[in-house]
């Protein structure tokens, strides 16, 4: 299966979460861990191994070859983003903008913008035993997310066996990275807390996942504070808490200095063994 774990709003524990659940399910069976939030990546600081491979990512963007150009603005015309101009007797090409759609390129009648490689970010593999984490990670400066998630997303389909779990740490938010990891993923845990502020992004989450038709859950971190508003909007619209995380000082002094925290918290633990339990009938089903 490929399960995506996701959140209305940053700061609720997805991390958290995917790189205990990964090494957890990876005493049992072989796993595969992706982070994908490219512009911020933190799995590695959990994950620890030696770094096996690491592969430069590139998109394609048009290049002008003014020579062959007869400026018939044909371009500017089929980019659907803004992100080619024809200015004067000029071809203005804005690479942040740039969908790598090849629109502009396999339209132009003349051949003038042939796509060139532009690096974007990476890609790091690690494994450790049954657990493979790989890192997807944006390079400073490069505006959009999107490409090299769905760039990572790709090679691991291509290298990894479908009978193989894999977890998916997701970007926050509703916006396009969050689109791109979960409409290629089976199921979607929605990471909370029961906040004003986690109770409405978590709304929005689930807007989200209604919108493109994805199945989804809830798990609950941080319980014990807040109120019982996600809890009771969960039951009226007949979403499943998969499990509660307990609130406790322990687990934040564990995550604060880069530990995994099921070894040694209880409470975490029995979370995690519900989540599993909860993966496993989905898998049967």
């Amino acid at each position: 299966m490929k399960i995506a774990i996701a959140s209305g709003k940053g700061g609720t524990g997805k991390t958290t979460v995917s790189t205990n659940l990964a090494h957890y399910l990876s005493k049992t069976q072989p796993v595969v861990l992706v982070d994908l939030d490219v512009e911020e990546p933190n799995s590695a600081l959990f994950i620890k191994g030696n770094e096996t491979k690491h592969t430069d990512m590139f998109k394609f963007i048009p290049e002008w070859e003014s020579s062959k150009c007869t400026l018939c603005g044909e371009c500017q015309g089929h980019c659907n983003f803004n992100a080619i101009m024809k200015l004067g007797e000029t071809i203005m090409v804005f690479p942040e903008l740039c969908h790598s759609c090849y629109a502009c390129s396999e339209l132009c009648p003349t051949a003038s913008l042939p796509m060139k490689p532009t690096k974007m970010g990476q890609m790091n593999s690690t494994i450790i035993d049954n657990l493979s984490f790989i890192e997807g990670k944006l390079d400073i400066g490069q505006e959009q997310a999107v490409p090299l998630i769905a760039q990572v997303m790709g090679t691991v389909e291509e290298v990894y066996d479908n009978e193989i779990i894999r977890l998916f740490d997701s970007p926050p938010g509703t916006s396009c990275p969050v689109i791109e990891v979960t409409k290629e993923s089976d199921f979607v845990l929605l990471v909370t807390e029961p906040t004003p502020f986690g109770f409405h992004d978590l709304k929005l989450a689930v807007e989200t996942m209604e919108e493109i038709g994805k199945k989804y859950a809830v798990i609950i971190n941080r319980h014990g504070i807040g109120s019982n508003e996600v809890e009771d909007y969960c039951e009226v619209n007949n979403i499943d808490i998969v499990a509660k995380i307990p609130n406790d000082r322990d687990i934040a002094v564990l995550y604060s200095e880069g530990n995994l925290i099921y070894p040694k918290h209880k409470g975490f633990l029995q979370a995690l063994m519900d989540i599993e339990k909860y993966i496993n009938r989905l898998e049967v089903n």
